[in-house]
């Protein structure tokens, strides 16, 4: 079997990374860029879109600024964005932000290249685009999607009420700028999503049936920091905070490559039905996933459990072992203050049949280690009420 693995052409990590745009920028003859971000970092008050056009602003590059960004990312914001990029004069992208301006600014950069995919809906699944993408840096200010090295995006088909993956390596960023500094004041609230995210990517990414040793090794080294460093980073500390940023990046080279499960699957409709944020989503999904899942994962579950410090992880009986790793999640995130059931974000029973037919057809329900059907999903889903 051959395993293939796409990242990024270069990538720069830690405090102050952004004060390489400029150089990664010239050195590839760009000189204007579109900053996509969403229009809370584009507020002054923020400050943090600020931050990188100071640092263009030195350099002397131009730019413009798109905020026409929102959670879940719709189409007709990507088809905004187009237009808007054509008519800037610029040559290369920056998306700046978390998932949503990170997926939006991918979006915009196929479209513009691939004009045939305007329609936006065309390019769920395996887009079979021809083009690679205007050239795009992906600048993070959260520690949870890993958009900045992937190759997939999400968006929302507004008009059927449904979020859908688009899997296409034209659309990874040239160079990801990985800088810790731009995520330490991040709400509280955001970190926890977003370290629910990462910890999902990780997990997920570890028991597919696509994993493998390279894998493997980048899950299994993020599910090791997530669990030290997450609850840590939530309550404000830096280094646990950059931690999470590394980590994040770390899953998401191996989970862009191998592939996600059912906790993605269900999430997904979550956010499309009923907005709800994604890492909350996952945050919710995950231990009741897992539990789903224990039997059919051979011997990862005591790994993740040795992550979370369970005691005799690696020899104890491996039922209970686990069993331990599921309750050590879950553990997490209610301690982390994540709402636990599917209601306290606004599902009701009229929901679960359309979010489970949702989520069997979801492009990485499929990733999952256990085969799922559409009744096994609405019954976890019903679970969760």
């Amino acid at each position: 079997m051959v395993n293939r693995m796409i990242f990024n052409q270069t990538g720069f990590f830690g405090r102050g990374a952004i004060q390489e745009i400029p150089a990664a920028a010239k050195s590839r003859g760009f000189t204007k860029a579109m900053i996509v971000t969403d229009p809370v970092l584009a507020d002054p008050n923020n400050g943090t879109a600020k931050r990188v056009t100071d640092v263009l602003d030195a350099a002397g590059i131009g730019y413009e600024v798109f905020t026409n960004v929102k959670a879940n990312p719709p189409v007709e914001c990507i088809q905004d964005g187009v237009e808007k990029f054509k008519a800037s004069g610029a040559d290369f992208l920056i998306g700046l932000g978390g998932g949503s301006p990170q997926d939006t600014c991918k979006g915009i950069g196929i479209v513009v290249a691939n004009p045939e995919f305007g329609d936006i809906l065309s390019l769920e699944g395996v887009a079979d685009t021809k083009n690679p993408a205007v050239p795009t840096f992906g600048v993070p200010t959260t520690a949870g999607t890993a958009s900045e090295t992937t190759i997939n995006y999400v968006i929302t088909d507004t008009a059927n009420k449904r979020k859908f993956v688009a899997v296409d390596p034209h659309d990874i960023p040239i160079v990801a700028f990985v800088d810790p500094d731009l995520m330490d004041g991040m709400p509280r609230g955001l970190k926890v999503a977003t370290g629910l995210d990462a910890l999902t990517h990780a997990i997920e990414g570890y028991i597919t049936p696509g994993a493998w040793a390279l894998s493997d090794a980048l899950c299994l080294k993020s599910i090791q920091m997530i669990a030290a460093n997450l609850a840590k980073s939530a309550d404000g500390d830096k280094e646990a905070g950059e931690a999470m940023a590394y980590a994040s990046y770390i899953n998401g080279m191996a989970y862009s490559n191998v592939g996600l499960g059912l906790v993605h699957g269900m999430a997904h409709p979550l956010g499309g039905r009923l907005g709800v944020a994604h890492g909350v989503a996952n945050g919710i999904l995950l231990p009741t996933v897992l539990e789903y899942n224990k039997d059919y994962s051979g011997e990862k579950y005591r790994d993740i459990a040795a992550a979370f410090g369970v005691p005799g992880a690696y020899t104890n009986d491996l039922e209970d072992v686990r069993n331990s790793a599921v309750a050590a999640v879950r553990h997490l995130a209610k301690e982390l203050d994540n709402p636990t059931t599917i209601s306290e974000v606004g599902a009701t029973e009229a929901d679960l049949e359309p979010l489970a037919k949702d989520a069997f057809a979801d492009v990485c329900t499929p990733g999952n280690p256990r085969e799922a059907t559409e009744a096994d999903i609405l019954e976890m889903y019903k679970s969760l009420m």
